[in-house]
């Protein structure tokens, strides 16, 4: 399920959709230390999704694998956006 605040900014990012659900499928995960998780691509993940891309013809969108996005405890997704900086782990 996606909040509406998060379908705001999907469209405002000019995050694709389907990304969404990659990332919540293949992406890493780390707690946001707030009671939720943040989902984005690393090393890993990224280089799957780049040849996900690449086999689908949709080279033009690695730029969106900077994409993050925000879920709650029961899997709602709160937010999306685009990294900047590094994702805290510990």
């Amino acid at each position: 399920m996606v909040s509406r605040h998060a379908q705001t900014r999907v469209q405002q990012r000019g995050i694709p959709a389907f990304l969404i659900d990659w990332l919540l499928d293949f992406g890493a995960v780390e707690s946001d230390h707030r009671g939720g998780e943040v989902h984005y691509f690393d090393r890993k993940s990224k280089r799957f999704a780049m040849n996900l891309m690449r086999r689908n013809g949709l080279t033009q969108l690695e730029r969106c694998l900077d994409a993050y996005l925000i879920s709650s405890v029961d899997g709602t997704v709160i937010t999306v956006g685009h990294r900047t900086k590094r994702i805290n782990r510990s």
